[in-house]
């Protein structure tokens, strides 16, 4: 399974740069009025992906942090409240 694994990642890996190979053309960007951003279509793409990427972990925080202050007060109160067993009868036949 290991070899599988390593042998997806090589294949994902030799895509990724032949792709960044063959996208060497510079672009321009305009992101503000009056500038102009040159680059290489490749580090341009890289640079939006690692933008989007670091957009969508920031935007997952705040559930994150909803979650674990929603845990927290679930364990309290479990520690709070001490499970006594019941005992239930068995059926009767």
């Amino acid at each position: 399974m290991t070899a599988l694994t390593w042998a997806i990642r090589l294949i994902i890996f030799i895509f990724l740069v032949v792709f960044a190979a063959q996208n060497t053309d510079p672009v321009s960007l305009r992101l503000l009025p009056g500038q102009i951003w040159q680059a290489p279509l490749v580090l341009a793409l890289l640079a939006f992906f690692v933008g989007g990427v670091i957009m969508g972990a920031l935007s997952l925080l705040g559930v994150i942090f909803r979650q674990r202050r929603e845990i927290s007060r679930l364990k309290k109160a479990a520690a709070r409240k001490p499970q006594v067993p019941t005992i239930e009868p068995p059926p009767v036949v």
